[in-house]
C-alpha cells in the first residue's frame, strides 16, 4: 500500500470542518484543507503534487464530458445497464473525485457516493454543494447524494441508512502502479498518496455483491486481473480500461 500522508487544517474558519471529519489543525502538514476563493483545496508542495487539488462538477473536465461525453453511449453507461427505458440507481462505492458519478447522474441516475477518505470526502461535500448552486449543473447534482464511510467496512449500514435503493455498485478500487513516479500526473500522484492503494479489494467486492440487487460493476485497468473472488460474467473493454461486470438479474426484468 502507499504511504498515506496525513492531512491537517490551518484555517480557524474551517475548525467546524476539521471537527467533524476529525483532522487535526497543523501549520506544517504534507497536505492542508484550505479555502481558495470559492472552492476548498487539498494543497501540498507544487514541485510534487502540482496545482492544489479540488472537486468542481461546474467547469473543467466535468462540464467537457457532460456536454460532450457521449451520453448512454460511454462505457461506464454500458457497464452500469442504462438503455432505453432503463436508469438503475447506481451506488458508488468508491467515490474518489466524484466524476464517474457525475456522469452516471448526468444521464438521469440517482446516485449514492460514498467516499472513505475524510479529506476527499470534504472535497467531494464542497464541488457537490457548489454545483447545487449553480444553474447549469443543480438538477444533476440534486441527483448525488453523498456519505462518508469505508464500503469494505460499511456499504450495507450506509446504505440502509440512506434509504437508497441499491440496484448497481459501481466500484473503481485504487490499482497498484507499476510507472515510475515521474510518470504518474502530479494531481494523481497526490490522490494516491492520500488514498492508498485497495489492498481490501476482495472484501470490498464481496460486500458489492451482497448488497446490490441487480449488479456489481468493477472498473479495472484493461490488462489487470479481475479482484480475487468469483469470475466475472461479463466483461466490456475499453482501450485502457475495462468492466468487469457481476450480474444477479437483469435490470429489464425489476
Amino acid at each position: 500500500m502507499s504511504e498515506r500522508l496525513p492531512v491537517a487544517v490551518s484555517d480557524p474558519a474551517l475548525a467546524t470542518l476539521a471537527e467533524r471529519l476529525g483532522l487535526p489543525f497543523a501549520q506544517d502538514a504534507e497536505l492542508l484543507l484550505a479555502r481558495r476563493e470559492a472552492c476548498l483545496v487539498l494543497e501540498g508542495d507544487p514541485g510534487r503534487f502540482g496545482q492544489p487539488l479540488a472537486v468542481d462538477f461546474t467547469a473543467g473536465r466535468a462540464a467537457h464530458r457532460r456536454r460532450f461525453g457521449g451520453g448512454r453511449g460511454q462505457l461506464i453507461a454500458r457497464a452500469c445497464g442504462f438503455t432505453q427505458g432503463v436508469t438503475p440507481a447506481v451506488v458508488d462505492a468508491t467515490a474518489g473525485l466524484g466524476r464517474d458519478a457525475f456522469v452516471l447522474a448526468s444521464l438521469g441516475a440517482r446516485v449514492l457516493m460514498m467516499e472513505r477518505v475524510a479529506a476527499i470526502f470534504a472535497l467531494l461535500e464542497d464541488g457537490l454543494a457548489r454545483a447545487l448552486a449553480d444553474a447549469d449543473t443543480a438538477e444533476i447534482a440534486m441527483r448525488m447524494q453523498l456519505v462518508h464511510g469505508d464500503a469494505a467496512r460499511d456499504l450495507e449500514a450506509r446504505v440502509a441508512e440512506s434509504g437508497f435503493a441499491p440496484q448497481v455498485i459501481h466500484l473503481d478500487p485504487m490499482f497498484p502502479h507499476r510507472e515510475k513516479s515521474a510518470l504518474v500526473k502530479k494531481e494523481m500522484r497526490l490522490f494516491r498518496t492520500l488514498a492508498g492503494d485497495d489492498a481490501d479489494a476482495p472484501r470490498l467486492l464481496e460486500a458489492a455483491l451482497d448488497v446490490a440487487t441487480h449488479r456489481v460493476v468493477v472498473k479495472r485497468p484493461r490488462k489487470a486481473p479481475p479482484i480475487e473472488g468469483p469470475a466475472p460474467r461479463h466483461v466490456i473493454e475499453g482501450k485502457t480500461s475495462r468492466y468487469d461486470l457481476y450480474v444477479h438479474r437483469s435490470l429489464k426484468t425489476g
